[in-house]
């Protein structure tokens, strides 16, 4: 698993069947360490109601298929949670609902 920010959204109104009426949007990795943004954008399947600035988990590869909204979908990247906090050795990096997040 992997923790990312949500940055945006993608709309497609052509896609395949197995995507209709699923939200998908852009995340992008954070590194734990510096809580920083790293790496390029791409594009999740929203399984938990997710919305832009969060930070969220995500599961990546087949992994991706085993919630109820991605079972059977062609899923390679599915957000799985949205992150209240976070904690690394006995100390908040994250809080979501400290201002801006970040501690």
């Amino acid at each position: 698993m992997q923790i990312a920010r949500v940055i945006g959204s993608v709309v497609s109104t052509s896609k395949s069947d197995r995507l209709t009426g699923l939200k998908l949007l852009v995340v992008r990795n954070i590194d734990l360490d510096t809580m920083e943004e790293k790496g390029s954008p791409i594009v999740a399947i929203d399984a938990v109601g997710a919305g832009e600035g969060e930070v969220v988990m995500l599961c990546a590869g087949s992994s991706s298929r085993m919630t109820e909204t991605t079972k059977d979908k062609p899923a390679d990247c599915t957000i799985t949670a949205i992150i209240d906090y976070i904690d690394i050795d006995h100390k908040r990096v994250f809080d979501k609902h400290q201002e801006g997040g970040e501690r």
